[in-house]
């Protein structure tokens, strides 16, 4: 047995150790924010868990040739899962008083008996979308909101533009396990190693580059798009001051494609179009924390009209379009908006 490779790895920057080392940062925490944030860990890897169960049971069907049209219902079982895992997960740290998930049609009002000692503990909002598995990938996005004061939560308390957000996140599931983080100072990746059952740093403090060379958006809506992102796409492939052209990336899940954009440069895509003239991402679950990230690894969050995270949502369910990337790639395109307003 190698002792000495067993010691090394006690060393290793868990996330629980990572948050600590935050918290320490600011003497005047009471570590409301940190229990929060252990909280959702806890149900990152508890989602994990039940995705790859899911998954194996799904090869165990296929490998026996069994009928496996259920799979479109055993994600439907996943998803209310995960939302009835984090719901609890979150509640149950005292720090909640209004959750908002892209299952329940309502804002969720924590009960007063399970919000803590509202004196003595922050109390928080949390939007989030629990599992993603529309796409070829499984994810789960957040983003957490602080109440502005210690009345009774109202809806408006989550109706915040994303520059309030205190932190956002995302975690892809699968065989390996991803949570990228940001609590206002930066953007930290941690993969789950499964022996240990912790998330360990593995993307210590991203930066996108400056100028990326690939773009990502659906190219089959491109017959509906709007000038500025036609123009744009154009551009990619047929640049006109001698660079080479970008190249095509698209997973079809938003997470998976921000994720390459920021650990890679370039641009992602999800334009208002002619059948979703409002886009189709919505504002606070998906738009807000994976503009938040972006925004702390360097690049940029455009909605074709406006910074993304100066947007004020409505409504719980908003929709907005998005364009997301480094910093000069966004440039370029809200350069070619600004043009067609102009005319």
């Amino acid at each position: 047995m190698d002792h000495s490779a067993d010691a090394q790895r006690t060393d290793l920057m868990t996330i629980t150790r990572f948050v600590l080392n935050e918290q320490s940062k600011h003497p005047e925490s009471r570590g409301d924010f940190t229990i929060l944030l252990s909280h959702i860990v806890l149900g990152c890897k508890f989602v994990c868990s039940a995705v790859n169960k899911a998954g194996l049971a799904k090869l165990i069907g296929l490998a026996g040739e069994t009928n496996v049209q259920a799979s479109g219902e055993e994600q439907k079982k996943l998803d209310v899962l995960s939302n009835e895992v984090f719901c609890k997960a979150l509640i149950s740290s005292g720090r909640t008083c209004i959750l908002v998930s892209e299952e329940d049609e309502d804002a969720i009002f924590v009960q007063p008996s399970l919000r803590g000692n509202c004196i003595v503990a922050i109390r928080y909002c949390v939007v989030f979308d629990p599992l993603d598995g529309s796409s070829n990938i499984d994810c789960g996005i957040f983003g957490i909101y602080m109440m502005k004061d210690n009345h009774e939560p109202i809806i408006e308390d989550v109706l915040q533009p994303g520059k309030n957000m205190l932190a956002a996140g995302y975690c892809m599931y699968g065989s390996s396990c991803t949570l990228v983080i940001s609590t206002g100072s930066g953007v930290n990746g941690f993969t789950l190693d499964p022996s240990l059952g912790e998330f360990i740093l593995t993307h210590p403090d991203i930066k996108i580059p400056k100028k990326g060379k690939i773009y990502s958006v659906n190219e089959g809506n491109a017959k509906n798009w709007d000038g500025p992102t036609a123009s744009y796409v154009e551009k990619c492939k047929f640049p006109t001051d001698g660079s080479p052209a970008k190249s095509l990336r698209y997973i079809g899940s938003m997470v998976a494609d921000v994720h390459r954009t920021l650990l890679y440069g370039g641009t992602f895509l999800y334009p208002a179009d002619k059948k979703s003239p409002n886009g189709k991402l919505r504002v606070l679950y998906e738009v807000f924390p994976m503009s938040f990230l972006m925004e702390q690894a360097g690049g940029q969050a455009f909605t074709g009209k406006e910074r993304a995270l100066d947007l004020i949502p409505t409504k719980l369910h908003e929709r907005s379009p998005i364009f997301l990337g480094s910093y000069d790639d966004i440039e370029e395109i809200k350069a070619l908006y600004a043009a067609e307003e102009g005319k």
